[in-house]
């Protein structure tokens, strides 16, 4: 089991390195290695574009959101102003793409996002949009052969936790996570937990008074519900 400082992402003494800087797990690690392989003799080239993600980092993606710095979208990938919407809308559009610094699944060093590096074309910069993985986008293919290997419990002990929209976080097929570890991970960072990992915080966390308001409901609708593993 991780310590507190490890699940919010403060902590990463529990990884190992993957490739080109990308760390996992060792016992994620070596499964992703295994699929890999397998891939490889499908004709695919299973690549990462996102593994392990720091607090620090996840909190740089979140404030800039939340002050308008980066960009935030709508369903249909239209760029929103946040600034005209309701605090519950202004976090529901946040929320939806992008996890609450210290429940990022991706602090556990269970869950990466991946892609077909054989198929990314000329010149072209992975986005992880939904309309690379649709039909006829360019990673398509591999995730229809996931698919298979995961209907076949062939796909060493990955799923995707965000398969399908439970009005929380949004469908994302390139995001896979390691079950035999993150199952037992799901859950375990309470309200109290995170509004202390936010008091330690270097930086302040951008929306913190609405966050905390609506925070076990949050929690319910964008966290807790992404674990149905077996499905």
């Amino acid at each position: 089991m991780l310590s507190i400082a490890q699940l919010t992402g403060r902590d990463d003494s529990h990884l190992v390195e993957v490739d080109s800087g990308h760390r996992l797990q060792p016992d994620a690690a070596a499964a992703f290695q295994r699929l890999r392989v397998a891939a490889r003799a499908a004709g695919f080239e299973l690549a990462i574009a996102s593994s392990y993600r720091s607090y620090a980092r996840q909190s740089l993606i979140w404030n800039g959101k939340a002050r308008g710095e980066r960009p935030v979208h709508d369903e249909a990938g239209a760029p929103l102003d946040i600034r005209n919407l309701s605090a519950a809308a202004r976090l529901h559009a946040i929320l939806r793409f992008s996890a609450l610094p210290g429940t990022s699944r991706h602090h556990w060093g269970t869950d990466l996002d991946v892609y077909d590096a054989k198929a990314v074309p000329a010149g072209y910069s992975v986005q992880l949009t939904p309309a690379e993985v649709a039909p006829g986008g360019p990673f398509d293919a591999l995730h229809r052969w996931l698919d298979e290997r995961m209907a076949a419990h062939a796909s060493e002990g990955f799923y995707r936790p965000y398969a399908r929209d439970r009005g929380g976080v949004a469908p994302e097929r390139w995001h896979l996570s390691f079950a035999p570890l993150s199952r037992e991970l799901a859950g375990r960072v309470t309200a109290a937990t995170l509004c202390e990992c936010w008091d330690c915080a270097a930086e302040p966390l951008a929306l913190r008074d609405e966050v905390e308001a609506a925070l076990p409901a949050l929690l319910a609708r964008y966290v807790a519900v992404a674990d149905n593993w077996c499905e």
